[in-house]
């Protein structure tokens, strides 16, 4: 039973977190890590090394 509620737990947080993936790359967002991905063209000056595509 207890096998049962912990693979039951794993499969809940990785679906939730492949959700939240789906939802922020639909929103247009380049890189989710990256606080200014969201206004991020791809050229920010503000994202370093977080792989949209900005230095800094």
């Amino acid at each position: 039973m207890e096998d049962i509620l912990i693979i039951a737990v794993i499969v809940l947080i990785l679906g939730l977190a492949a959700w939240y993936v789906y939802k922020s790359k639909k929103s247009g967002k380049k890189c989710i890590g990256c606080p200014d991905s969201g206004s991020c063209s791809g050229s920010c000056a503000g994202c370093s090394g977080c792989g949209c595509g900005g230095t800094k």
